[in-house]
Order: C-alpha cells, then structure tokens, then sequence
C-alpha cells in the first residue's frame, strides 16, 4: 500500500470566477464545465509543483464537500434545513444550517462521482484521491423530526436506504483504479464531544455508544468490496469545518479503540491542529500497519505553523504509532462549503508547501 508522506485533504477554495459563474442564473452548464475545467488544471499544476505525489481536483465541481451525493439523487428538500450551532476564534456564532432535508423515498439518478473521476485520470500527473462523504453524514443532518419521519420510521431506516448508493459508487472507483479513496466523516465527531452525545442521546433518541457501533458497521459495509492491492482506503475525521467554524470540541478517548480497531481502512487522517482534538494518547489503539495522517496544518487561520513545532509534534505521535505509518496534510479542507475558510489563496498554498517541505524533512521517502 502506498504512503504519502504530503497528503492533502480534499477541497481547496474557490476562485471568484468560479463563484460568480455558479452565482449567476445565467451560466449555461458548460461554460460553468469550462471555468471549473480551467481551474482544475490549475490546482493539478499547482499541487505538482508544490511537490505533492497524490492530487486532487479540488472538489472544484462541488457546491460543497457533500454535494456530489445530493446532486445524484431525488427525494431532497434544498430549500430546508436542520439548524446546527458553529463555533469561531471568537466564541459561538449561532446557528448556520446546511441545507438539505429527506422529504421522500431516495432515488438515485445518476452516480456521484463519475462526472469528476473521468476529468482528474485524464489529467493529474500522478496517482489521484476521490472524496465522498460517509453515508452516516446525512441521518444527522438531512432527517427532521415531523417531515422526514413520514417516510423514513427512523434515523437508521434512512441510513441503511442510502448505504449501498455509497457502497456501489466506493465500488465504482475502485474498479477503476483510483489510487486512493476517502470517506469524509465529521459525524464521529457526535461521539466525541459531550454535548453532542446528548443531542444524539435527546433530539435523536439514541443510544450514542450503540449509534457508533452502528456508524462503524455502515462505513465498513460501505468499504468491504473496493479492498485492491495498490488501493488506498482512507476516512477523515474533523469536527465541522464551515467559514473557518466548528461544531465539535474534544479528543478522540471516546471512540479511539473501536474506531481504530473495528474500522477497516488503511488510513486515518486526523484532525490535531488544535486543542480542540485532544492528545495523541488514543494513537495507541492504531493496529499495526495503519497509517495515520496528523492534520496539524491548521486549514481554518491563515498564520503559517512553525515547521520545528510540526515537526516536534510528529515525533510526539511517533510514540504511539511508528514514524514509518505516519504523514501529515492539513487538519481539513480548506473549503468543504462553497464558501470556503477565511484565508487566501496565497495563503492557502502556502500552507500546502510547508505540508511537502516538512514532509522532506520528516521522511526520506516524502
């Protein structure tokens, strides 16, 4: 299994034209393909000459890191939403809903990610990552108590509708051989954060423990037929990421030893920018031969980290999973919604180059 040492979460913000082409009612599909085509040529560039080994587009065909599942299928009311409380450098900000809420039956109509997939193999100049949301991202989101119950009796009942959509497209890539596929899934972040296992416990009428038995069940049944040699199959966990917001807050002690240990991925990129993530104690449940991506490169403030306290803090996290199973990226995206996190561009890249130039200097094989 391959190991990037650089590895970068996903998404990257978006350029103004871009926004103003998706903001006008007037941009015809494809002249939108042709400005997102433009730009995802540029970032392939950039990233290749930043140094990095795995590329992506930039999820520069999304609306939002989770838009490729709700563009693919019927049964969603966008003009809906669950309020959900984000949180900044300042202290809460209140309530910033995603939209999106189930009001019938889902149907797929056409796959997630192919319309991005064919783009990227044609053009990246190395091995290329695909993005996609978890399955269990949308119960917790899209499900509103006194609409979508009409249709679906329970949040599980919803989830379990949706899981072979996930499963099948998961499949789909790695049939084609994309070298590396990530499940984004902020949602393990419920389980972490006391708040947020009452809300699950309360407003959702779960039992939070018996909830992550039934999250980690979903993404493996989502995963148990992509397994390729050569293949990477990688999650991604944060705690909300919106405007350089959060919505979660703690280490990762509460799910730590089921997660890692029932959890059949290759590789976990982690959030530890902050600390908001705790310590790396629970590092110690990683089995043998997982990698762990340490997301120490903040992707929500512009002031570029220290390389010597990067470094210090990987040697830290080495204590409890070999050196050789480590990399490093950013904590997150830089823009899961479309509105992107409250940095530059420049800014941005030059959080990127100090990910490849602190790898090189970490790992003789970065």
């Amino acid at each position: 299994m391959p190991i990037y040492r650089a590895d970068n979460v996903g998404s990257f913000l978006r350029p103004q034209e871009w926004k103003d082409a998706r903001a006008n009612p007037n941009t015809r599909p494809e002249q939108l393909k042709e400005i997102e085509d433009k730009h995802i040529l540029r970032v392939l560039q950039r990233q290749k000459d930043l140094g990095f080994k795995i590329f992506t587009d930039g999820e520069l065909r999304r609306g939002g890191f989770m838009s490729d599942f709700v563009d693919a299928v019927e049964g969603f009311d966008m003009g809906d939403a669950v309020a959900r409380t984000w949180k900044g450098s300042t202290g809460s900000t209140g309530s910033n809903p995603v939209a999106g809420i189930v009001t019938s039956k889902v149907k797929q109509k056409k796959r997630l990610t192919k319309h991005e997939v064919d783009f990227l193999k044609q053009h990246s100049p190395g091995d290329i990552k695909m993005t996609l949301p978890t399955a269990n991202q949308f119960p917790a989101i899209a499900y509103k108590k006194g609409i979508s119950d009409k249709v679906y009796a329970t949040y599980s009942e919803f989830l379990w509708d949706i899981a072979p959509i996930f499963k099948a497209e998961i499949q789909a890539l790695s049939n084609e051989g994309v070298k590396y596929i990530q499940i984004d899934a902020p949602r393990y972040s419920y389980y972490i954060d006391p708040k947020w296992r009452q809300y699950v416990k309360d407003e959702m009428g779960v039992d939070p423990d018996k909830a992550l038995d039934e999250a980690i069940k979903v993404d493996n049944f989502c995963l148990e037929s992509a397994k390729r040699d050569g293949i990477v199959l990688a999650i991604h966990l944060c705690r909300g990421n919106n405007r350089s917001q959060w919505y979660a807050e703690g280490g990762y002690d509460p799910i730590a030893e089921k997660l890692f240990t029932q959890l059949n991925v290759d590789t976990f990129l982690l959030e530890y920018e902050s600390d908001r993530s705790g310590t790396f104690e629970p590092l110690r449940f990683v089995p043998k031969g997982k990698v762990v991506v340490l997301g120490l490169v903040s992707s929500k403030e512009a002031a570029v980290e220290p390389q010597d306290k990067l470094i210090q803090r990987i040697q830290e996290a080495s204590r409890h999973v070999p050196l050789e199973n480590l990399s490093l990226s950013p904590q997150c995206g830089f823009a899961s919604t479309m509105e992107g996190n409250l940095l530059s561009e420049d800014e941005q890249w030059r959080k990127l180059q100090l990910v490849v130039d602190t790898a090189r200097k970490v790992w003789k094989d970065a």
